[in-house]
């Protein structure tokens, strides 16, 4: 089975709109992470390519930076994860995979230990093993994000089933 096959069983259908985005992050930006001023000497080009992407993405450099700083160090600390979505709703996924959330969501419908989870995503999918566990390590450094989305997902799918429900039941 293809892991696009596992996903399709319970696909990801917690997205936040755009405007949820910008209005959590700066939720958790400005309650939860203090900030201070640093300066930071740029070559032309540097500056150039941070403000003509700010634009483009409708951020501040500052916003921008900030991100591609977090993300950049998030890609030195753990190989073969990427960040993708638009703006401020981007996720961590396996690179050419699926995102981490999706990974440890579907670990945790598995039995058995660990290991055992791991070899048997790894027979029901074209990820490998090592993959998985990648997942699982930025996973355990980053375990609120993570929650946050398989939350997200979860309260989306009950909101599914009772729309299913409602619906089911003005038929009779």
């Amino acid at each position: 089975m293809r892991w696009e096959e596992v996903v399709a069983v319970r696909p990801f259908v917690g997205a936040l709109s755009i405007p949820e985005v910008h209005k959590s992050y700066n939720e958790l930006h400005y309650r939860y992470m203090p900030t201070s001023s640093t300066s930071f000497r740029l070559s032309e080009q540097a500056k150039r390519c941070l403000t003509e992407r700010a634009q483009r993405d409708a951020v501040s450099a500052t916003a921008l930076l900030e991100r591609l700083i977090i993300e950049g160090v998030d890609n030195l600390d753990h190989p073969g994860i990427i960040y993708h979505g638009p703006g401020l709703a981007r996720r961590a996924a396996l690179a050419g995979g699926p995102d981490v959330w999706e990974v440890v969501a579907r670990l945790r419908e598995l039995q058995g230990s660990e290991e055992d989870r791991i070899e048997i995503l790894a027979a029901e999918t074209e990820l490998h093993p090592r993959q998985i566990r990648t997942a699982l390590e930025f996973a355990a450094a980053h375990a609120d994000e993570v929650e946050t989305y398989i939350a997200r997902n979860e309260e989306a799918i009950d909101a599914g089933r009772e729309a299913t429900e409602r619906r089911r039941s003005l038929l009779g």
